[in-house]
């Protein structure tokens, strides 16, 4: 019964190239794709060492999705960015301890984002002095928020995005990286220690290290100067592609006026090294500029116009099709559209401005999809009318029209063997064909999804230690966004946890809304007393609650079978 209410919080992603699913498609080779092919070149997995004024900074490259970089110290190194999991930041370290084998005092997040803390456990057990753990003091809340409340959401979408469910000869890369490795061990992220809000400037091992809150891929994201060694880690702020000013795996607005901002910050100091968390490094004071530069000008021109449109009185979709780079930007290697794009950009930036409403009358609130659907469906003269025409455009190559056409069809119930198997050639044909890895992997793996023997099944792990890491605020919250107030017609009830390290929580169910409170109640229905462990454990199906009350490792004062109940609101 407790799989029936099992919480999913492991973080992006699910299953890793080819291992999931047995399902295969015959995905082509096109023109198109020549230029992603070759930009493959830019992550041949290799550390690369620079002797810096200084010291040496060593930069692993290929090893999943992230750089990993070491900068050797006095009796010590630090790690900046800890790879997307244990099993890529071991490889990684066996390459990095060749060069120095020094413990290793500190590990700098240069954001929230997986690929750049889930391999720090590999340094934590493999240690004997645990490692400095440091970020922005809003690290820890974005990793809780997509561990918690945005899953499986997040998982699923990301999963598509970064094609990790394709057989690994069709995922050419993911643009920033080869491919995600998540899924090859067990999470291995760890909470920071240290923390700041605008500014560190801290010695460890020897090294001056100067830190800065940097808003724009994330919202905590920050950059790393090394004053002495010249260097600058710019984070997920600069990479060779075009920026996810948005990411079709979903995200909170992107500040991309901060983001400019934060990169004429960096060219205050007039780095001769640049090591990114995505691509080869940029060695030269002058390259470096220019490259600083063509990047946030580009970035400006897209917000800037995006603006000026809007104050006309343009919708999104009109915006998306007008706004393109300048030649002399849009011909920049580093502004290839090989991870973000300017017409996703632009939609963006209007969302986050103006918010969903385009303006447009009558778009504030338009036919339900299943109305429009029969309506189009009349216009076409009926169901098998609109069947034949998704077979017109099937056969004319005007694959974005069928997938539009198959929405209709799938609305209306219609959705028929053909109609799989036309949508699912429209997807291959629209994903082969595109240069952006996200867009590709997106339309691919919806192909690959529409098979009958397509298995989606999450290989994970769900360990302790992961679980000592997500926070029970974390699990609470989760909780509330799970309850279906469809399977539940009391009027009110109250259930109290008290926990052994002193938290209190409670749920009262009223007005069809699980509300969660903090503070101690006098009249609850039940009262559950617990470690926060024991009860993180049933909630993600590590433990049966059934078993943990058995064994006394839960108390409930009530009646147990209410308890059972009450979790079984929340599946």
């Amino acid at each position: 019964m407790h799989k029936n209410f099992l919480i999913h919080f492991s973080l992006i992603l699910l299953i890793s190239c080819s291992e999931g699913t047995s399902t295969s498609i015959d995905i082509p080779i096109t023109s198109e794709v020549e230029k992603l092919i070759e930009h493959s070149k830019e992550f041949e997995r290799q550390v690369l060492s620079y002797e810096t004024p200084g010291g040496a900074i060593h930069f692993a490259i290929g090893f999943g999705i992230a750089n990993s970089i070491m900068v050797e110290g006095d009796g010590g190194n630090i790690i900046i960015d800890a790879s997307d999991s244990v099993f890529e930041a071991e490889k990684i370290y066996s390459l990095f301890k060749e060069k120095s084998s020094s413990p290793i005092k500190a590990i700098i997040y240069t954001h929230n984002h997986g690929d750049h803390t889930f391999g720090t456990a590999f340094y934590i057990n493999n240690q004997n002095e645990k490692p400095q753990i440091i970020s922005h003091e809003d690290t820890d809340y974005y990793v809780q928020r997509i561990m918690g409340i945005l899953n499986p959401i997040i998982s699923e979408r990301s999963t598509r995005m970064f094609g990790t469910l394709l057989p690994e000869k069709d995922l050419i890369n993911v643009g920033i990286g080869p491919s995600l490795n998540v899924a090859k061990s067990p999470t291995g992220y760890i909470k920071p220690d240290l923390t700041f809000k605008d500014d560190l400037k801290i010695n460890i091992a020897g090294i001056n290290i100067e830190l800065f809150h940097a808003p724009g891929e994330t919202n905590d994201q920050i950059f790393v100067w090394l004053p002495n060694h010249k260097a600058l880690m710019p984070g997920d702020n600069i990479y060779k592609t075009f920026p996810n000013l948005y990411t079709i795996r979903g995200t909170t607005h992107r500040d991309v006026k901060g983001w400019v901002e934060s990169i004429d910050h960096m060219k205050t100091f007039n780095a001769e090294y640049l090591f990114p968390s995505h691509t080869k490094p940029i060695i030269g004071k002058d390259q470096i500029n220019e490259v600083l530069t063509t990047y946030r000008d580009a970035i400006q021109y897209i917000h800037d116009q995006t603006i000026r449109l809007m104050n006309q009185g343009l919708y999104p979709d009109e915006i998306a099709e007008i706004i393109k780079l300048p030649d002399n930007l849009a011909n920049s290697p580093y502004l290839y559209e090989f991870y973000g794009t300017v017409r996703w950009s632009v939609k963006s930036i209007f969302n986050g401005y103006l918010g969903w409403f385009s303006g447009n009358p009558s778009e504030l609130d338009p036919l339900s999809r299943k109305e429009r659907a029969l309506r189009i469906s009349k216009l076409a003269g009926g169901d098998e009318m609109l069947l034949k025409q998704l077979y017109t455009a099937v056969d004319n190559k005007d694959m974005q029209w069928a997938l539009e056409l198959s929405d209709h069809l799938i609305v209306l119930d219609y959705f028929t063997v053909e109609v799989k198997q036309l949508r699912k050639e429209a997807l291959i044909y629209e994903g082969s064909r595109s240069p952006n890895p996200n867009k590709r992997n997106y339309l691919l793996t919806s192909a690959l999804e529409l098979d009958e023997s397509f298995d989606n099944t999450v290989l994970i792990e769900r360990t302790d230690e992961l679980l000592e890491q997500v926070s029970i605020h974390t699990l609470f919250d989760v909780l509330s966004v799970r309850f279906n107030p469809e399977s539940y017609n009391n009027d009110y009830f109250l259930a109290c946890f008290n926990f052994s390290s002193g938290v209190i929580k409670n749920i009262s169910i009223r007005n069809k809304v699980a509300v969660v409170t903090n503070s101690k109640q006098q009249s609850c229905d039940l009262n559950i007393t617990s470690d926060e462990i024991e009860f993180k454990k049933i909630l993600v199906g590590l433990q049966s609650p059934i078993t943990a009350i058995a064994s006394g490792k839960i108390e409930v004062e009530g009646d147990p079978t209410e308890f059972l109940k009450f979790l079984s609101i929340f599946r």
